[in-house]
């Protein structure tokens, strides 16, 4: 990279080391059998040490989950958002059931603002039952790629 302090590209090379430790190119996952949650939290006037106690017990949690694509959470002013994809209505399910405690502990430390779920029809009728409480928007798959490990040289 040009003009960049990273020498001889160091950072995209050891970022590849990490995925291809973690990512199985051989088990590719189609797009419209994935299915994502994207709940965005506002947290409580003054609670935020409480909230970010609970992220590291959800993350834990989701570590065991088999269904699991990918998990985590940012945070922009007062709201946290967690990004989370799973193999399926099955595998959402499976951990919104793991991490139920977990979730009904930081709900005392923040307020639902917004969900979103996105995935095929499929899927989607799968969860809507199950998730009518959350209000959520449904987004409905369109169309995708599969990528393989990317080329971040």
């Amino acid at each position: 990279m040009s003009g960049s302090s990273n020498p001889a590209g160091e950072f995209p090379q050891n970022l590849l080391a990490v995925l291809q430790g973690s990512f199985n190119s051989s088990v590719m996952i189609h797009p419209s059998k994935v299915v994502s949650i994207h709940p965005y939290f506002k947290v409580k006037p003054g609670n935020m040490d409480q909230a970010r106690v609970a992220l590291p017990e959800f993350v834990a949690r989701t570590s065991t989950e088999k269904g699991n694509l990918f998990y985590d959470f940012t945070i922009c002013g007062d709201v946290i958002f967690c990004r989370e994809a799973y193999v399926g209505a099955e595998g959402m399910l499976a951990h919104l059931q793991n991490v139920g405690a977990v979730l009904a502990e930081f709900l005392k430390f923040v307020e639902v603002v917004r969900v979103e779920v996105h995935g095929s029809a499929e899927e989607l009728a799968k969860l809507k039952g199950p998730l009518a409480d959350l209000k959520p928007q449904w987004f409905e798959f369109e169309r995708g790629v599969v990528s393989h490990t990317p080329d971040l040289a």
